[in-house]
């Protein structure tokens, strides 16, 4: 089979839910990092791309259902390059790099746009319809932004518990606590300023145009266990037992607005773009679980990954997490076994933030940066998807390789 590589990745700084980036259209967000990640190629002529791929976790709002079509037209792209969207929520984005990854590898294309979107401060409300005309009652709205809504009645209900409750029963069963939670999210809020300030997010930001946000807009630089201990337990009270609650804003991810984008291709490829690639695809990995312990399939998933790629949790320099939550990274960590010191050295999403169709790819792009910077070899980025789903991609430092 051909190989497939990762040859460069962009985003725009993430901003918080009502900040920064709330008055600017997903669909626009998209075409963005699209006609960006295209400019940073040199020699390429866009009429080379065999198709565009994008993660979205909504769809249901100014998307219009197929963002990567609504993005490849924004962006003045070639009629002729079709679009296609991915959502698999969470996960969105790096099921994209998965699934172009795939089309290289079989030779049914050289080169394709990946990316994710997603505005969680415009996602509509819906109205669902009536099963009657005219009903006399009063109607719901559902909120569109993350979670559960208009859910099947057939559906167990330990299945469809809020995000927040399912970690606390996650946080129970492998017995992750309060001060451990704080600690991560504070140290992950510090890697992310030090990235900052050091410039290793340089190369992977584009700005958006009408906007002061130059950095994500979560971060907050100085954080400490002690000040996140101040903060009250969101999805339950909390007490002394083990039933208490212990997840809180602080040690978990915010909600996010932001995209990203990256070049998927063969080695052939390097012609089209004038650049080398950065890493190449090694290793896919998913998996699945009861939906209320969404928080650990990122574990099965990275080590089938692994196990494709032909290495092992020894051989790993660098680990890429989406931090969903405090105490589901720590959880799949611990299981593991690896120093924590790998996972997410440049922060992560407690601190950046999760825009939720977009941080597949941020964790893949800077994993492959982070692989570039040290001179490593190998590096795993994995997430977890709700309603329990995880992915993984394995990466090889293709500079590394030929040493």
């Amino acid at each position: 089979m051909n190989q497939a590589f990762l040859y460069d990745a962009v985003r725009t700084p993430f901003g918080r839910f009502g900040g920064a980036l709330a008055g600017v259209r997903p669909d626009d967000l998209a075409a963005l990092v699209l006609r960006e990640i295209i400019s940073r190629a040199p020699a390429l002529d866009p009429a080379h791309i065999d198709e565009v791929v994008f993660g979205n976790a909504n769809g249901a709002g100014e998307e219009n259902r197929n963002v990567a079509r609504m993005a490849t037209l924004l962006a003045g792209l070639p009629t002729s390059i079709p679009g296609t969207t991915v959502n698999r929520l969470c996960g969105s984005s790096l099921d994209a790099a998965i699934i172009a990854s795939r089309q290289i590898n079989t030779g049914e294309a050289e080169l394709i746009a990946i990316g994710g979107v997603e505005s969680m401060s415009r996602a509509p409300w819906v109205l669902p319809k009536t099963e009657r005309p005219y009903p006399a009652g009063d109607l719901a709205l559902a909120s569109t932004t993350l979670g559960w809504r208009l859910v099947n009645p057939a559906m167990p209900a330990e299945w469809t518990v809020s995000l927040g409750e399912a970690t606390e029963q996650l946080r129970q069963r492998h017995s992750i606590s309060r001060q451990r939670q704080d600690e991560f999210a504070a140290s992950s809020h510090n890697r992310a300023d030090a990235a900052w300030t050091a410039g290793y997010y340089d190369n992977q930001i584009v700005k958006v145009p009408g906007t002061t946000l130059d950095r994500d807009e979560s971060i907050r630089p100085g954080s400490s266990a002690a000040k996140l201990a101040g903060l009250k337990t969101v999805f339950r009270k909390e007490s002394e037992t083990d039933d208490g609650g212990t997840v809180t804003a602080g040690n978990a991810s915010p909600l996010n607005d932001g995209a990203s984008a990256a070049l998927i291709g063969s080695e052939r490829a390097a012609g089209l773009l004038g650049t080398e690639p950065l890493a190449r695809i090694v290793g896919r990995g998913a998996c699945a679980l009861e939906p209320q312990f969404f928080g650990f399939a990122p574990v099965e998933a990275a080590n089938l990954a692994l196990k494709r790629a032909g290495i092992g949790w020894g051989e790993v320099a660098a680990v890429e997490l989406n931090e969903a939550f405090a105490a589901q990274s720590l959880a799949c960590i611990d299981a593991w076994g690896i120093a924590p010191e790998i996972v997410n050295a440049w922060g992560g999403a407690v601190s950046i933030g999760h825009p939720l169709g977009a941080s597949g790819i941020r964790i893949l792009g800077t994993l492959a940066r982070r692989l570039e910077r040290s001179g490593e070899r190998w590096g795993v980025a994995a997430i977890c998807i709700g309603v329990g789903q995880g992915l993984a991609v394995v990466l090889e430092n293709v500079h590394a390789a030929r040493n």
